[in-house]
């Protein structure tokens, strides 16, 4: 064998194994390109951050997904709480009704923020979510021990404080929510209502948001006590007060044998009935061997008694 033709054959070698170890390079430089960029859409799918700070996040922590997932939430919630301090002056009159009525215990609050396109966000609703659940985990702590009807107002301070896991108040929540969205908000107001075994909870909202199970959401809501009601169609009866109270806003409840004062009534009881003006709600109450106790009505954006001293 010549001299010149073993280089030859060597340098074919070397190149042969030269182009493997490059392609074995590059195989594996797509694997790990891949795995980073599931974990990027991974993370931004579950946080809703940019893909600019998710990629960021993943590389302080080395692609450790969880560790980038709470330090940008940490991150977001200081950056919501500076962003709510230059914020506050800004009205926040749009928002959402929640309401979730569950085991002779039922929920409605009203969250605010600045316009309806970040009510109809995701982030938003969750954020009602958390409060009427907060506040319903809330008055079960508080009524655990208490026997009969038991109705809770509570105000934006009182609120503010309640927890929503692992240490988090809903001040911290709305901060989040803010350092994600932009705009002012605000939690307004709550109320909770626990009843008797023999008593029912009617409830109703109206503009109501699609997509949503758990609680319902809209831009009026409403609660109404009642006891009786034909069996099997106390839902139903529940619901029908609740449309007429929606509808026709009354501010107290009145007495069976009131007389209605016309169009200008604002007592529930001697108030034309909704869907079916002819009778008054009273009269409709005794047609269903059904008797109302109590209601509660939130518009969203309204002026509350509070608001307005």
């Amino acid at each position: 064998m010549s001299l010149p033709f073993l280089f030859r054959t060597v340098r074919t070698e070397l190149s042969k194994v030269s182009i493997c170890q490059h392609a074995q390079s590059l195989h594996t430089g797509c694997v790990l390109l891949a795995a980073e960029k599931a974990l990027l859409m991974k993370l931004r799918k579950s946080t809703g951050y940019t893909f600019i700070n998710c990629k960021k996040a993943l590389e302080k922590f080395d692609n450790d997904i969880t560790q980038a997932e709470n330090w940008l939430n940490e991150q977001a919630q200081k950056e919501g709480w500076s962003k709510a301090n230059k914020l506050e002056g800004r009205k926040a009159k749009d928002g959402l009704i929640g309401l979730f009525v569950g085991d002779k215990a039922a929920v409605m609050v009203e969250v605010n923020c600045e316009t309806d396109f970040v009510a109809r966000n995701e982030k938003f609703q969750q954020l009602v979510k958390d409060v009427a659940l907060a506040t319903l985990a809330h008055h079960q702590n508080k009524t655990q021990d208490k026997i009969g009807y038991v109705k809770s107002l509570l105000e934006a301070e009182a609120l503010s404080k309640l927890s929503v896991g692992e240490g988090a108040s809903l001040a911290d929540q709305v901060a989040l929510t803010i350092g994600r969205l932009g705009e002012n908000m605000s939690v307004k107001r709550a109320v909770t209502v626990g009843v008797p075994a023999e008593w029912h909870i009617g409830s109703y909202v109206h503009g109501g948001v699609t997509g949503q199970t758990d609680i319902a959401m809209g831009r009026y809501g409403a609660l109404v006590v009642f006891q009786g009601g034909k069996e099997g169609a106390q839902e139903t009866l529940g619901r029908k007060l609740g449309q007429h109270i929606v509808g026709e806003a009354p501010l107290s409840l009145g007495n069976m044998d009131d007389l209605p004062c016309g169009e200008s009534e604002t007592r529930l009881l001697p108030q034309a009935f909704l869907p079916d003006p002819s009778r008054t709600v009273a009269q409709f109450l005794r047609g269903q061997e059904a008797r109302v106790l109590d209601f509660v009505r939130f518009q969203c954006g309204e002026t509350t008694r509070e608001g307005a001293e």
